[in-house]
């Protein structure tokens, strides 16, 4: 068993004993009289999402479609023919000559179709007309606000020939209700 156990309660004897005797605090309630009450304000900021939108006058493409067209032949033909002209005139003696020719009309053909191909594709896939449309655009921005918050009143009253200033989260009127404790010297 712990010493102290038994040693506390014999600490509070003198304390129990001397309290009839002894000098005690003394608690009352009382009125003071309010001489100013001024509300307390605080600037608070803060930011706010906000959706704006707005209407964008914006072009719309309209792409006509002809449809399947039977491919013409003419490009590669061409091509061939002209390779083939070029190939012959670069080279020189007989066999060459004729590896010149063809290698020259077998380029040009590819030439050549390659060209019809892109001349048919803008022509499938050329605007036909534009015009244009209001659409609306939205984003969201942050918007910065204030606000004046009331956080309390400043209270001025007066007690026993003294006057005290506290902050209140209430206007307490014409009277504020104090404690006073009494405790001899």
């Amino acid at each position: 068993m712990s010493v102290t156990r038994y040693l506390m309660p014999l600490a509070l004897i003198p304390t129990l004993v001397m309290a009839p005797y002894g000098a005690r605090a003394s608690t009352s309630y009382q009125q003071a009289k309010v001489i100013n009450v001024e509300p307390h304000y605080e600037t608070v900021t803060y930011t706010v999402p906000t959706r704006q939108c707005r209407l964008e006058t914006v072009p719309v493409r309209e792409y006509r479609d002809v449809g399947y067209q039977p491919r013409s032949h003419t490009a590669p033909i061409v091509g061939a023919i002209i390779g083939g002209v070029v190939g012959n005139a670069v080279m020189h003696g007989k066999t060459r000559k004729r590896t010149g020719t063809a290698v020259g009309a077998v380029l040009g053909a590819s030439i050549g179709a390659d060209v019809a191909r892109q001349r048919q594709q803008y022509r499938d896939y050329a605007p036909a007309r534009v015009s244009y449309r209001q659409e609306e655009v939205c984003e969201t921005v942050e918007e910065v606000r204030e606000e004046r918050t009331l956080t309390g009143y400043q209270v001025r009253y007066r007690f026993a020939g003294e006057t005290y200033v506290t902050m209140m989260d209430q206007d307490p009127g014409r009277f504020l209700r104090v404690r006073v404790d009494v405790t001899p010297v």
